[in-house]
């Protein structure tokens, strides 16, 4: 059964995009931005569709532990959408502090 998926991709500068780009090419996938793919992922249906997906990329694209990040974003079994880092993980948020919510201290009064 065919699942739809999202592939975000953050490379270093010298990240294996051809290894990347033949996979995605190979997989028909569509562009849907800076960084971000669309394919229609063959779901075997005998694991989770990150798990497929991250060892089908690993036959196809070197991965620098250090630097690369591949995020995907699909609907789970249970119909609930979900992401998972296949490669990399999470970073700290580059727009932290760039907000205008600006939140007060409150003095507490101890008795």
């Amino acid at each position: 059964m065919k699942k739809g998926v999202w592939l975000s991709y953050d490379l270093s500068a010298k990240g294996d995009y051809d290894g990347l780009y033949s996979w995605l090419d190979n997989h028909k996938a569509k562009e849907c931005g800076d960084s971000i793919a669309y394919i229609l992922w063959e779901d075997n249906g005998t694991d989770d569709i990150a798990d497929q997906i991250r060892t089908s990329l690993s036959n196809s694209f070197d991965y620098d532990k250090r630097k690369d990040r591949i995020y995907l974003i699909y609907k789970k079994k249970d119909k609930m959408m979900t992401g998972k880092f296949v490669f990399g993980n999470r970073r700290a948020n580059p727009w932290e502090g760039c907000g205008s919510s600006e939140e007060e201290e409150e003095d507490y009064e101890i008795s």
